[in-house]
C-alpha cells in the first residue's frame, strides 16, 4: 500500500508513474485526496473537543477545590455534551479512514524509474543470457514423456486423488524433487538466510499485509470455515513474522528462507503451454526474503539476483534474465527480474524465479517499521525472490540432460539424491 504522504504530495507523480501499468490513476487518487482532507478537517474537530475536555476537567477540578459545586456541574454537563460529541466525530474520523484504506488497496505499486511501459511478456526486457542450448543426437523428449518413461511422475494418479495440477512423484521423481529442496536450502544457509519452516496457510490478515488480497482472491484457495487462505507462496508467512514489527535500531538486514508447497487456482490455464510440469495447482518452491534499511535495498536486491544466478549455474542451466515491463508486474512489485531457463525438448524459455523489490509497499500493509537514529519509526523496505521453484527446473532438467537410455544427474545434487543418473 502507498503512503498516504505519498499520494497527499506528489499525486501527479504517482498518476504518471502507474501509467507504465496501465492503470488510470486520476479518479481513485482524487477520491482518496478528498476523503483525506475531510478525515483531517474531522479529526482537526476531535482533537480540539479534546483539548477542551482535558481543559474542562482542569477547571472542575479547580471548582471543587474551591467549593464551587454549582460552576462544577455546569462544566460537567458542558463536558458531558463534548464527549458525545467527540464519539460521533471519532465514529465519522474511523469511517474515513476505512474508506482511504479500501481504495488504497485497490492502487498497485508505483514501478521503479527502470521500467518500462508495456502490456505483456512480449515487451520484457531481456538484460542477461547465460549457457548454451543443450545439442542431441536425437529428438529429445519433453519432461512428460520421460517421466512416464522412467516412471518419475504420476499425472493420471493426480488427477484420480485429486485433479488435474496436482502430480505424484514417484520412487527417483520424489527422491530428486527433495534434492532440489535441500540444495536450494542449504545453498540459502549459506548465504545467510535463517531456515524457517512455516504453516501452509494463513489468516486473511496476512494475506491482506502482503498484497495478495483482494488482488488475488479468484488465485487463492480458502477454507471457508475458518476463513484460511492456502499460501500461494512462501512470501506470505516468512514476510508475516514480522508484521507490526518495530525493528530497535537502524542495523539491520533480516534475511529469511523456507521451503512450502504452493496453492494456486490458475483459473483457466489450459492447453499445450500449461502441460505436464508447465502450470500446476500445488507445487513445491524455496522462498527467500529480506527486510531492510532502505539505503540497502539496492544492495540486498542485486544480492538475490546473483544467489539466484548461482543456483542455475551449478546446476548447469541454460537460462536468461529478464526486466518485467509495467503491464506484466505483480501488483505490489516496484521492479521485478524474472529467470527463465531454456527447455530443450519443449524449445521455449520456462520461468522459474521472480525477484521483487516492494520498497515500503508492503510494509505499510504490514506496519513492519524501524526505529531510526532520530527515534522516529520508518517503514522498512521488503524484497523476496524464488530461489527456485521447482516444477520447470525439473522439467529443465530432466530434458535438457537426457541422453540414450538414461537421464543424468547434476553433480550438485549427487550427494542430495544418492543417485548419479536416472536409467
Amino acid at each position: 500500500m502507498l503512503e498516504i504522504n505519498l499520494i497527499r504530495n506528489h499525486q501527479e507523480e504517482i498518476i504518471e508513474g502507474l501509467k507504465k501499468r496501465n492503470f488510470d490513476a486520476i479518479d481513485i487518487v482524487n477520491q482518496i485526496t478528498k476523503l483525506d482532507n475531510k478525515w483531517r478537517s474531522e479529526k482537526s474537530k476531535m482533537e480540539s473537543i479534546a483539548a477542551n475536555l482535558n481543559q474542562l476537567s482542569k477547571s472542575i477540578g479547580a471548582c471543587y477545590k474551591n467549593g464551587e459545586i454549582e460552576q462544577a456541574n455546569d462544566l460537567k454537563n458542558k463536558t458531558k455534551a463534548l464527549k458525545e460529541n467527540e464519539q460521533t466525530l471519532k465514529a465519522t474520523v474511523d469511517s474515513i479512514q476505512k474508506q482511504i484504506e479500501e481504495l488504497m488497496y485497490e492502487i498497485p505499486n508505483i514501478p521503479n524509474k527502470e521500467v518500462v511501459k508495456g502490456n505483456s511478456e512480449e515487451d520484457n526486457e531481456i538484460i542477461l543470457s547465460y549457457g548454451e542450448e543443450p545439442k542431441f543426437t536425437s529428438e529429445p523428449l519433453p519432461h512428460w514423456e520421460l517421466a512416464k518413461k522412467y516412471n518419475l511422475i504420476d499425472f493420471e494418479l493426480g488427477v484420480k486423488v485429486t485433479g488435474s495440477g496436482f502430480p505424484f512423484y514417484v520412487d527417483k521423481g520424489a527422491k530428486l524433487q527433495r534434492a532440489l529442496i535441500n540444495f536450494f536450502l542449504e545453498e540459502a544457509g549459506k548465504a545467510g538466510y535463517k531456515e524457517y519452516m512455516s504453516p501452509h496457510l494463513v489468516n486473511e490478515r496476512s494475506a491482506l499485509a502482503t498484497g495478495q488480497l483482494p488482488d488475488k482472491e479468484g488465485q487463492m484457495y480458502h477454507a471457508n470455515t475458518d476463513n484460511f487462505y492456502l499460501i500461494p507462496t512462501g512470501e506470505v508467512p516468512l514476510t508475516n513474522i514480522y508484521r507490526d514489527v518495530i525493528i530497535p535500531n537502524e542495523d539491520f538486514s533480516i534475511k529469511l528462507t523456507g521451503y512450502t508447497p504452493c496453492f494456486r487456482r490458475e483459473a483457466g490455464s489450459y492447453g499445450k503451454d500449461v502441460r505436464g510440469l508447465n502450470r500446476l495447482h500445488q507445487f513445491d518452491k524455496v522462498e527467500i526474503v529480506r527486510i531492510e534499511h532502505p539505503n540497502n535495498t539496492q544492495k540486498a536486491l542485486e544480492e538475490m539476483v546473483e544467489h539466484i544466478k548461482s543456483l542455475l549455474s551449478k546446476l548447469n542451466l541454460q537460462y536468461r534474465v529478464l526486466r518485467l515491463c509495467g503491464g506484466d508486474m505483480g501488483f505490489t512489485s516496484a521492479l521485478t527480474y524474472d529467470f527463465e531457463v531454456f527447455s530443450a525438448a519443449q524449445n521455449k524459455w520456462l520461468e522459474v524465479s521472480s525477484v521483487s523489490r516492494f520498497y515500503s509497499y508492503q510494509s505499510n500493509r504490514l506496519k513492519l517499521r524501524f526505529k531510526g537514529n532520530d527515534k522516529k519509526n520508518h517503514l522498512c523496505h521488503t524484497l523476496n525472490g524464488s530461489a527456485l521453484a521447482l516444477p520447470r527446473i525439473l522439467a529443465a532438467l530432466l530434458e535438457n540432460n537426457q541422453k540414450e537410455g538414461k537421464i543424468e544427474i547434476p553433480k550438485v545434487l549427487h550427494a542430495f539424491c544418492g543417485f548419479n543418473e536416472i536409467s
